[in-house]
């Protein structure tokens, strides 16, 4: 990647280590600091009935020891050198990251590979962090936005479909995953061609390499000749069910998602959405905190988002209001997506979201962890990696007749509404 001056800003390489580990760097010039991720190809929606919540119980487990490193040394390594350190697990995939100054990116490749190879698993710790996950759960369950976007989900795949599901699980399936269970999921998921090392920063890919090379190469880890697992299948085409669903809570506010059918994570069309969905709902000055908000005042949060899987999607828009509003704010949600699946947006709407999608995409590319993040998914998501360049050309290749095209397909797809209240 160059400036605007020709002087070479990045470079991304990649490397196949044997096994079938993907190592993939972006060494960014001017910087001193490093990100690592660590992601692998598995998620909620990869678990049977029966394992619902083991890749979150597992992302936690790996983080209670190995035979080289107690918890308390994998939880000082990085602190003690100022360095950020987490995870996370998503319905696709799950993430372990760790942000440092360069001098100790050794250090955390050599931590997160420790962890990722030889975790123990131990009966003990498997129990220890059971009441922790519980906990978590209840909290989710305290946090309107969390519940009201899990009904939708549930709603709209099945709360019993892989997609549908809470990714953390519930009380009943996290209470009854035994630590055999667990064991034998990570055994069968955490595999080297499953996973992604994305690194960005000030980073230099040989000798990157062979540090993942030597931290991974624990236990047998890169023993094999297997190829590298690509994306997810994109077929057959998961559709969502239209209906509504809802559930009482104490909260003192109604929250409610009015959502449709989507696209998938690449359709060609994506661009246009984007531009679409901003202009919906993705700020200040989008039509719908205009009308909700400012001109009606009948919520004080309103927005619009797009969300996509390999072979499924959603759009919608999320309003917490009072229960008295409630009315009126859904049938102007209403109002507004009908009137902008009948005549689109507007040309200067279209050059506003144009505008926040390049500024966010650029601004949003201005450290390394958000870098990382960006090769690491592209690997093991999409399977191709589209240089900024690339994004910024097709974002402004979208016409007012794509994002008019899409809006009237997907605005008037059948409902899917969830509502979250008091009794």
């Amino acid at each position: 990647m160059r400036d605007a001056t020709g002087q070479v800003t990045s470079t991304v390489r990649r490397t196949v280590l044997p096994g079938g580990l993907r190592v993939i760097s972006e060494e960014m010039a001017g910087v001193r600091s490093a990100a690592v991720g660590v992601w692998v190809g598995v998620g909620s929606r990869d678990e049977s009935a029966t394992l619902h919540g083991c890749s979150h119980f597992l992302e936690h487990l790996l983080f209670k020891g190995t035979a080289e490193r107690s918890a308390f040394d994998i939880s000082i390594a990085l602190d003690a050198v100022g360095g950020e350190f987490n995870a996370f697990t998503a319905k696709e995939y799950t993430c372990f990251h760790a942000r440092v100054l360069d001098e100790d990116l050794p250090l955390a490749v050599d931590v997160l590979g420790d962890m990722i190879t030889g975790s123990l698993l131990a009966d003990d710790d498997v129990e220890a962090e059971r009441d922790v996950i519980l906990d978590e759960i209840a909290m989710h369950d305290d946090d309107p936005d969390d519940v009201v976007h899990n009904l939708l989900a549930a709603q709209a795949w099945g709360s019993d479909a892989p997609l549908g599901r809470d990714i953390a699980g519930t009380e009943e399936s996290i209470t009854a995953l035994t630590a055999d269970q667990v064991r034998a999921f990570y055994a069968e998921h955490y595999r080297a061609p499953r996973m992604v090392v994305s690194v960005a920063g000030a980073v230099q890919h040989d000798v990157l390499v062979a540090q993942v090379a030597e931290a991974f190469g624990r236990q047998g880890f890169l023993d094999g000749d297997d190829e590298p697992v690509g994306a997810r299948a994109a077929e057959p085409w998961l559709p969502v069910t239209p209906g509504a669903a809802s559930t009482t809570r104490p909260f003192e506010q109604v929250n409610v998602v009015l959502g449709m059918e989507g696209l998938g994570r690449n359709d060609d069309r994506r661009f246009a959405l984007g531009v679409l969905n901003i202009a919906l709902g993705g700020g200040t000055s989008s039509r719908l905190f205009q009308e909700v908000r400012e001109r009606r005042g009948l919520a004080y949060s309103v927005y619009s988002f797009a969300s996509s899987h390999a072979d499924s999607g959603l759009v919608g828009v999320a309003v917490g209001c009072l229960p008295a509003k409630y009315d009126e704010v859904l049938a102007t949600v209403r109002a507004e997506l009908a009137r902008v699946a009948a005549e689109g947006i507007d040309a200067e709407e279209l050059a506003r979201g144009k505008g926040q999608l390049r500024g966010g995409l650029v601004l949003g590319l201005e450290d390394s962890g958000s870098r990382m993040s960006r090769l690491g998914k592209a690997e093991l998501v999409y399977d191709e990696l589209l240089s900024i360049d690339e994004v910024m050309t097709r974002i402004d290749a979208v016409t007012l007749d794509d994002v008019r095209a899409v809006a009237a397909e997907v605005l008037t797809r059948p409902e899917v509404l969830a509502v979250v209240g008091p009794a």
